[in-house]
């Protein structure tokens, strides 16, 4: 679903919209960690983070085990998709709308409340395959809310200069979390069993929750008060046409996340096919990956410019990274290029975020950022049955290099229409 139309990237923009702007007096990367309310934050990040993956890795177990058909695990994907995919826009607008420690409040409260409920049925041998589908939609409900509200409140517990760098760890602890919230899940189910494993994830969500408590009002950058005259969808989606290279990071974001993150699907077929391994083989692609993606969410606390250019340049290193990988010739060139493509990817995805969410009016961040994962999630849905027919069609290689080629392609056709622009300003400023 598209929003925008090619004539949003050719308008004429201000100087400040078209060229890198340095944000000034950021001073270290990690300069948002000397912050009390940030420490806070991070860390309740950080713990939600790692329950939300112990809670999916336990929650695609229980449902195999108890449908015994991995189309039952698609349909409880589907479900948490679902309401981002139908509402996206509109769980933004409820963090410009209402105070987001409020919203954050109920939404972890919410979370530890779905976990718990699972907890006990499994526990109590009363878990089945239809409960946990709508436990599965209530949990998509609760992440429409607070996604955006979480990725905007980072701006209220840093000041705008840190902003940069706070959004950037936020980025490397939640690939730090991907590795160890599975880890842990595997743990508990393997030890204790699959009930234990959502109880824990109860509790993970509960610890935010008591962090959220000790901020304090003074802690907070007050957010802009919201405006009913230019508080309304619509508007938000103006605001982003009339920023060009806002639409271009929002645009580069859903071919990323539609073409380009198919892991799950090519990382397993190129095990099997292209390296003849198997479980343990594809099980090390994705502690590689999230190597690469810790280093390259580290690398984005670094930078302090703001610019199409930058995203252009992350962008489509991670599609060259990923289309070389696809022709690696060896087991050992395959895992370089695939840190180098988790790097490029986060990093990617860590100065997108920290852009868009810096060019934007405060006032309409959280509809925008609403827009941000509507486009990035929504496409999953979209590209997986592609890439997931061309692999089999084609072989695990192709496959993985279409996820590669797709956003370098998106970059060049963006590269040309910059160019575009350029041009026919140049033209305009000659003529008068």
């Amino acid at each position: 679903m598209r929003f925008l139309t090619k004539g949003s990237f050719v308008t004429t923009a201000t100087a400040d919209e078209s060229t890198d702007t340095t944000d000034p007096g950021e001073g270290s990367a990690f300069a948002a960690l000397r912050l009390r309310p940030y420490r806070i934050y991070l860390a309740g990040h950080t713990v939600a983070s790692t329950g939300n993956w112990i809670q999916s890795i336990a929650l695609d177990w229980l449902v195999l085990e108890l449908a015994g058909s991995p189309s039952a695990v698609g349909i409880a994907m589907a479900c948490q998709f679902l309401p981002i995919l139908l509402f996206g826009m509109h769980g933004g607008l409820i963090a410009d709308r209402f105070p987001k420690r409020a919203v954050l409040l109920i939404t972890q409260s919410a979370n530890a409340a779905v976990g718990a409920t699972i907890a006990v049925l499994t526990l109590g041998g009363a878990a089945r395959v239809e409960i946990l589908y709508l436990l599965a939609l209530v949990a998509g409900v609760v992440h429409l809310f607070d996604n955006p509200a979480r990725q905007v409140f980072v701006n209220e517990v840093v000041p705008p200069e840190r902003a940069r760098a706070a959004i950037a760890l936020n980025a490397a602890a939640f690939q730090g979390s991907r590795l160890v919230g599975p880890a842990i899940a595997v743990g508990l189910i393997a030890t204790v069993g699959t009930g234990w494993a959502f109880a824990a994830t109860a509790l993970a969500y509960l610890l935010p929750t008591a962090g959220l408590l000790l901020l304090r009002p003074a802690d907070l950058h007050p957010a802009p008060e919201f405006d009913e005259e230019t508080g309304r969808l619509r508007d938000a989606l103006r605001h982003v046409a009339h920023r060009p290279r806002v639409a271009a990071a929002i645009v580069l974001v859903g071919v990323v996340g539609t073409f380009g993150l198919n892991f799950p699907i090519v990382l397993t077929a190129m095990a099997e096919e292209a390296f003849g391994g198997g479980a343990g083989l594809y099980g090390l692609f994705n502690i590689v990956l999230a190597v690469g993606s810790v280093i390259g969410a580290l690398i984005a606390t670094a930078v302090r410019r703001s610019g199409t250019s930058l995203l252009l340049a992350t962008a489509g290193g991670f599609g060259a990274a990923q289309a070389a990988a696809a022709y690696a010739p060896g087991l050992v060139v395959f895992l370089g290029l695939l840190v180098v493509t988790g790097a490029t990817n986060l990093a990617f995805q860590a100065i997108a975020n920290a852009s868009v969410q810096a060019w934007v009016d405060p006032a309409q961040r959280g509809r925008v950022m609403g827009l941000y994962m509507l486009v990035f999630a929504g496409g999953t849905p979209v590209g997986a049955p592609i890439i997931g027919a061309l692999t089999t069609a084609w072989g695990a290689r192709a496959g993985m290099a279409v996820c590669g080629i797709v956003p370098l392609a998106a970059c060049a056709g963006l590269v040309v229409l910059r160019r575009s622009r350029a041009a026919a300003a140049q033209s305009l400023a000659a003529a008068a």
